[in-house]
């Protein structure tokens, strides 16, 4: 037999580029203060760039900090599995939702390398303890998480406590950001022994003594960039930075310092040693001693406005130029208490639905797949750079909650195929994409699986591009390619029901190209019939095997079908018994759909000695070329299609809309 196949997507047209703007914040009016002119900015950035989730800086250099991306996303909510996987050697991304309180009082968790620590929301907090990563320690980033409450009344020095809130020994590669540190005996972040290569970004530092130290040894190595951090209510090291080769603090906020009227040891920053310090573009108010240097330290400043602040201003030597390492942003002094306000400490929209991004954290999707922990209760999306990805993908039933979206402009530029026939492993075998969980979705990507039949004499043609088995399963702007049995819809077992929506996607195929037993709407979508070459019979779009039990099993709706095989040679369907299963009764709608001249005029059949006409397929209003009314094609009547809508065939019992949020 002489096959004419097309697997390239036919589409006009681009995808819609759906971008999310956010307004700029803006600078507030608060009038030429201080004793300083601003420092240039270097240009407008969307506030969507305090929420990346790659650091900037020092920590971005040399390799940059990744944390534990590429590695499994666990949620935690308590001690015993915080501890289990920050001491793991390998990667990990440590989602921790709620308040976690530390037992002993004073405990620090230890960080292994390679970890993202991140808070849920602006609610995980963890109470009377910290983090400790010691020497060697490396790539690690902790996010979006309340450290609290380690003090102890009347023990303001802390001399004989020593309960960090982050505390870096001979560690590098480190970002620390969006932390909010309140009441910490002794410091609440700690950089010491010549960790290198940190960032410090975004953190609100509250009511405490020792608050952010850096150095503790007479080595020169320790490169540090702190930014839009906001301190108040806190005494001294606001930082103090002691012996670092490079430490650049820009857009920082201190207010409200606490005084106990020490004429020395109350001040905001600190070069001590032979520190090289540049400060740019800081808003002090209220401060002692806002900026200082040892006389074997180097302080540049420039931009900062200083208010109502009192003691030593100092500033000498050149420093360094920041810029000759990396790019940054300065924001207007000006604006930097509302900035500082608004997005230091934890934030909601930060440690929400995970995104894994492929290829950039894991080189497959199936290696993204793998990452997701089993039991997900949280939405992941698993985002696929535009590009070929020849693998076969596997979502078992344990990894519910998945979203795989294609970056690209088009579904037609994130492509996964495969091209295994069913010879090699039977028709599930051959799927390039199996989904057997519950509550997967996937946009704006391609699905393919490119055996060529017509190049291989096989005695199992069919080649699955997907088949899914879980319930409530939405593609939405996706393309199926293949010739036999592209896409199957099916449910674990003959009885249960499962459901899929398929909306303003492609679907091409020659053989039963659309079959199984879910329940199954298509919507708004193009499917194509291939021409197998033949003048009689080209092939049959659907192969449904609807529970007898189920009234609702395929529904294609304001669609349209197309096909380049000669009229008069497609039929739309015929009934599957799988097995010779008796309660297996095809059932299918096709509705308000245009058809093409390669339908046939009785276009339902026999299969495998079971009549069509035991079979439920019905049309309802029907257009275009292929469309007629005759004998052999079984019309609903109006009443029945009432109840015979997407919102009937999908609501099931938990009221499943997924189409809701189009209308």
């Amino acid at each position: 037999m002489t096959h004419f196949r097309s697997k390239r997507l036919s589409r006009p047209g681009h995808g819609k580029v759906v971008a999310a703007v956010l307004g700029l914040v803006a600078a507030l009016s608060l009038g030429a203060m201080g004793d300083a002119q601003a420092a240039p900015s270097s240009g407008a950035v969307p506030a969507a760039d305090r929420w990346t989730d790659r650091p900037h800086g020092f920590a971005s250099l040399a390799g940059g900090t990744t944390g534990g991306a590429g590695g499994k996303v666990v949620t935690v909510t308590d001690q015993a599995a915080l501890a289990k996987y920050a001491a793991a050697e390998e990667p990990y991304v440590i989602r921790v939702k709620g308040a976690l309180e530390m037992d002993p009082f004073g405990t620090e968790i230890p960080v292994a390398s390679d970890k993202t620590i991140i808070g849920v929301s602006d609610t995980a907090e963890i109470v009377h303890g910290g983090f400790t990563l010691d020497p060697g320690t490396h790539n690690v980033i902790i996010r979006n998480l309340t450290i609290r409450d380690t003090a102890i009344e009347g023990n303001w020095d802390c001399k004989d406590t020593d309960y960090d809130g982050i505390r870096l020994d001979t560690a590098h590669h480190v970002w620390i950001d969006h932390i909010r540190f309140s009441r910490i005996c002794d410091g609440q972040l700690d950089i010491r022994k010549d960790s290198e290569y940190v960032t410090v970004s975004y953190n609100r530092f509250t009511n405490n003594n020792k608050t952010f130290g850096i150095g503790w040894t007479p080595n020169v190595r320790t490169q540090i960039t702190v930014d839009h951090n906001w301190f108040t209510g806190t005494k001294q090291r606001n930082p103090s930075a002691d012996n670092c080769a490079y430490a650049h603090l820009y857009n920082n906020y201190l207010s409200s310092q606490l005084s106990d009227g020490d004429p020395v040891w109350t001040y905001g920053n600190w070069s001590r040693g032979r520190t090289k310090m540049v400060i740019e573009n800081s808003f002090y108010d209220g401060v002692q001693h806002p900026y200082q240097a040892d006389a074997t330290a180097e302080l540049v400043q420039r931009g900062s406005i200083l208010r109502n602040t009192t003691g030593r201003h100092d500033a000498w030597g050149t420093a360094f130029d920041p810029r000759e390492f990396y790019a940054y942003r300065l924001d207007p002094a000006a604006s930097v208490p509302a900035l500082v306000k608004r997005f230091s400490g934890p934030q909601r929209r930060i440690g929400g639905p995970v995104v894994l991004n492929v290829p950039a954290d894991h080189p497959t999707v199936q290696s993204a797949v793998d990452a997701v922990p089993d039991g997900n209760d949280t939405p992941v999306t698993i985002a696929v750079a535009p590009g070929t990805y020849r693998e076969k993908v596997y979502i078992p039933a344990s990894k519910p909650h998945l979203v795989l979206r294609g970056t690209g402009r088009d579904r037609s530029d994130t492509v996964v195929v495969f091209d295994t026939p069913a010879e090699q492993g039977g028709s599930t075998g051959s799927a390039t994409v199996r989904i057997a969980a519950n509550d997967v979705t996937a946009r704006n990507l391609t699905f393919s699986n490119d055996f060529d039949e017509a190049a291989h004499e096989v005695n199992g043609e069919q080649a699955l591009a997907m088949k899914t088995t879980g319930d409530r399963i939405v593609f939405e702007d996706t393309a199926f390619l293949g010739n036999q049995d592209t896409l199957m819809t099916d449910s674990p077992k003959l009885t249960t029901v499962s459901r899929v929506y398929i909306r303003d996607s492609y679907i091409e195929g020659d053989v039963d190209f659309v079959y199984g037993r879910a329940t199954t709407v298509i919507e708004r979508s193009v499917i194509r019939a291939l021409s197998r070459g033949s003048d009689t019979n080209n092939g049959y779009i659907t192969a449904a095997s609807t529970w007898t039990g189920n009234p609702y099993g395929f529904l294609i709706s304001r669609s349209k079908i197309v096909s380049d095989a000669p009229a008069g040679t497609f039929h739309l369907g015929r009934p599957w018994h799988p097995g010779g299963e008796p309660d297996a009764v095809a059932q299918v709608l096709i509705r308000d759909t245009e058809l093409p001249a390669a339908v046939k005029a009785s276009p339902w059949t026999d299969m495998s000695g079971f009549s069509w006409k035991d079979a439920r397929f019905t049309e309802y209003r029907n257009h275009g070329p292929g469309a007629g009314v005759t004998a052999d094609r079984p019309q609903m009547g109006d009443a029945a299609a009432r109840t015979h809508t997407v919102a009937h065939y999908l609501k099931g019992t938990d009221g499943w809309a997924p189409y809701a949020r189009h209308h």
